[in-house]
């Protein structure tokens, strides 16, 4: 009897030892899955509609090609509709990096804690402006004509929540007594023409008076000939103004950022360049660049700041 006990534990302690066996064999499979699919997971870029999609997807698909090299995973990019959409999808976790407008830039930051590591570079310097246009054969000169005859002006903002096409320049006009909101002015009337390409467009076609616009945008419309420089006339400039941040969530690793920078620091290639405003070249970026832009969006309401 004791014989047929001892060989029971036996087989007992036999059949556990296996079982223990094969969980630690499962267990390390499944770590070798995690981290391999972790390394296949794929980069979404979201990018705002800064000017015609078109061009803009050209040079994103291009940039996404680039990082996927560099990565050693998928990287795909995506022209968003509007410029909150990527914002609500960087705070979704859909989207893990983003081309941003600086407003759009301070607000994703407030909210979902986003941080900016690359800015391109306009004839190597970081800075823009914001401009008003209008028809080179108008006769407003400056802002201040702009105020004096408001009553016959119709307006032309770019995206709501674009910098230079609506932020700064809208500071100029409420401060100068002419502009609240788009149902409070002293306009003949105030349009938000969606982006930058459509506010040229309207004004060199005269379909409105005088518009805000991105400088840097601006000007490399009229150099790829999209719309007819003599057509148009600049009347009014901003103070520089950082330039347009790539900005990545939380998740991204420290190493993936730096990969991520290196790549972007290295790029030659005209399509991507061109599609950022017509870039000489991309250089680092970080969220203390944006101080003066998060100050504006304060100082206008359109951004609360966590206490």
């Amino acid at each position: 009897m004791f014989r047929k006990r001892q060989s029971f534990l036996v087989l007992t302690l036999l059949l556990i030892a296996s079982l223990t066996l094969a969980a630690c064999g499962s267990s390390t499979k499944q770590g070798e899955q995690g981290n391999s699919g972790e390394k296949d997971q794929e980069l979404l870029i979201g990018v705002i509609p800064a000017q015609g999609s078109n061009q803009m997807k050209l040079g994103a698909d291009k940039l996404a090609a680039v990082l996927a090299e560099k990565l050693g995973r998928p990287v795909k990019a995506e022209v968003y509709p509007d410029y909150n959409g990527v914002v609500e999808a960087m705070g979704a976790g859909k989207v893990q990096m983003a081309y941003l407008g600086p407003l759009t830039y301070v607000e994703a930051h407030e909210r979902y804690d986003v941080q900016a590591i690359v800015t391109q570079l306009i004839d190597g310097k970081p800075f823009y402006h914001s401009y008003l246009i209008a028809p080179s054969d108008s006769p407003y000169q400056s802002i201040e004509d702009v105020v004096k005859q408001s009553k016959e002006i119709r307006f032309a903002f770019g995206d709501i929540n674009s910098t230079s096409g609506s932020l700064i320049p809208g500071i100029a006009l409420k401060k100068a007594g002419v502009f609240k909101s788009q149902e409070d002015h002293q306009f003949k009337s105030v349009t938000y023409t969606g982006d930058h390409t459509a506010t040229a467009l309207a004004i060199q076609n005269k379909q409105q008076d005088v518009g805000a616009i991105d400088s840097a945008y601006y000007n490399n419309l009229v150099k790829q000939g999209k719309v007819d420089g003599s057509k148009i006339k600049t009347i009014w400039q901003s103070e520089d103004l950082f330039q347009y941040p790539w900005a990545v969530i939380n998740s991204v690793s420290e190493k993936d950022r730096k990969t991520i920078q290196d790549a972007m620091l290295a790029i030659k290639d005209e399509d991507i360049l061109s599609a950022f405003g017509g870039a000489s070249g991309f250089t680092l970026a970080s969220d203390k660049d944006y101080a003066s832009i998060r100050q504006a969006a304060i100082e206008d309401g359109r951004l609360k700041v966590k206490q």
